[in-house]
């Protein structure tokens, strides 16, 4: 009796701060890529709330590292940070990236996927969301500090993921400019000034999916469809190497 193979699906790895975490609560954007990716791709959220990227560099090695599975199961990796990283350094010192910083540690993210494995075009950067400052500084003023952040500062560190990714040859999708794109009211995209609405959730899945798709459009269906299945001989169907 031959031994059989383990089924490896391909994954989509989500990496970044809360914005990426909390993206698998219900209607997320996770969520949403996840769905269309059922039963084709694994979506894996390692998000982490209130990290920067500073220590989204420390830490990736032990997310992703050389003696993980096969990395050409690997379709695509996100890397979403930013929104903490531009946080004031009078203000919150904690959590601050200085602007070259951020854009030298997303290059050595990126560059540390590459050294094991993942190509450079599987790489897509998020940059932070625009900043409803207004909403906001009440939820600083719930927690006893004043405004720590402001949109005209995130929008710098926004131009310094899209420059970083054009030098590192990964993919981009700037949210800070589309969703502000034309004019249009963007706070409706937030929830907390900070954080994504139900609004903001579906205008990053449905972003994303432009980026993503070209990606994962040719992963096959995993297993047989179950009206393919033999009900007389399913070992044929659901033991064979494909």
């Amino acid at each position: 009796m031959s031994t059989l193979k383990n089924i490896l699906w391909p994954q989509v790895i989500l990496f970044g701060d809360s914005i990426t975490q909390y993206s698998f609560s219900s209607s997320g954007w996770g969520s949403d890529i996840a769905n269309k990716l059922v039963r084709k791709c694994d979506v894996v959220n390692r998000g982490l709330s209130g990290y920067n990227s500073r220590w989204g560099k420390i830490i990736l090695p032990r997310i992703i590292s050389s003696d993980r599975s096969p990395h050409n199961k690997i379709a695509a990796v996100t890397v979403f940070f930013g929104a903490n990283d531009c946080a004031l350094e009078d203000k919150n010192p904690k959590q601050h990236v200085p602007l070259q910083e951020y854009s030298d540690n997303l290059k050595e993210i990126a560059r540390h996927l590459v050294s094991v494995g993942i190509t450079a075009d599987k790489v897509i950067f998020i940059t932070p969301p625009p900043l409803n400052e207004a909403a906001w500084q009440k939820e600083c003023e719930l927690a006893g500090s004043p405004l720590n952040r402001l949109n005209s500062v995130a929008g710098q560190y926004a131009q310094a993921c899209v420059q970083a990714a054009g030098q590192c040859g990964a993919d981009i999708l700037d949210l800070w400019t589309l969703m502000q794109k034309d004019g249009q009211d963007f706070t409706e995209f937030l929830s907390d000034g900070l954080h994504l609405s139900l609004k903001g959730n579906q205008f990053v899945a449905e972003q994303l999916w432009k980026v993503l798709e070209r990606r994962v459009v040719d992963l096959p269906f995993i297993l047989p469809y179950w009206g393919d299945v033999d009900p007389e001989h399913p070992e044929a169907s659901l033991l064979c190497d494909r």
